[in-house]
């Protein structure tokens, strides 16, 4: 009984962490309705937004493809819905892959070699992007295999580098608080910052799981 009561608040505080950065996504996210040229983060993207042909349309669908991104592939991992609602578990899946493969993870890739920071920062959000849609891929791959393994393992590693979108900014706070690095010097340090981490635990948990 004390056990299920310690798995039944460790999944509710679980829950409530991800309604709470779920929440400020969506709040970042909604900043950019209606949509315009200059709008929150696009201010400083005017060079971008005037010189480079589809930016600002690319931009625009990584936004708003990601919110849609994070709310899928949260339900992939909540136990309840794996082992009593299969279905939803699997439209969602879908939902989550297309997403990712057909907009995030591409327009994450094109803006992501315009990013502020230089050749540095560019390189990083550049392999995020390559890696999330490689493991988002492998995902489908082994599931069409029926390797339900090797699907769950690169499920975790693709929404580790989902969740970037949150840490990014998690660690843009808390090193601007701390130590007030100059804003090329940080968006160069977050750039990496923001799903090595992440990816890191992703790592943690597979072996974890999968150790006897």
């Amino acid at each position: 009984m004390g056990l299920n009561k310690t798995i039944h608040y460790k999944r509710l505080i679980w829950l409530l962490v991800f309604a709470f950065f779920f929440w400020l996504m969506l709040r970042i996210t909604l900043r950019y309705i209606p949509v315009q040229a200059d709008n929150a983060f696009l201010q400083i993207k005017q060079t971008e937004v005037t010189s480079v042909k589809g930016y600002l349309l690319v931009f625009y669908i990584h936004v708003f493809s990601a919110i849609f991104v994070l709310f899928a592939g949260f339900t992939q991992f909540n136990n309840s819905i794996l082992t009593t609602r299969t279905k939803i578990h699997r439209w969602f899946g879908y939902l989550y892959t297309v997403v990712v493969l057909a907009f995030a993870a591409p327009s994450g890739i094109f803006i992501g070699w315009f990013a502020n920071g230089g050749l540095i920062a560019r390189i990083a959000f550049v392999i995020l992007g390559l890696l999330w849609f490689w493991f988002t891929l492998k995902a489908i791959l082994s599931i069409l295999k029926r390797d339900v393994k090797g699907h769950q393992k690169f499920m975790y590693r693709s929404f580790a580098l989902a969740t970037s979108a949150i840490t990014l900014r998690l660690w843009k706070v808390i090193l601007v608080y701390l130590f007030h690095p100059a804003p090329m010097d940080l968006y160069q340090i977050i750039a990496w910052l923001g799903w090595i981490p992440n990816l890191l635990i992703a790592e943690w948990i597979i072996k974890k799981k999968t150790t006897p």
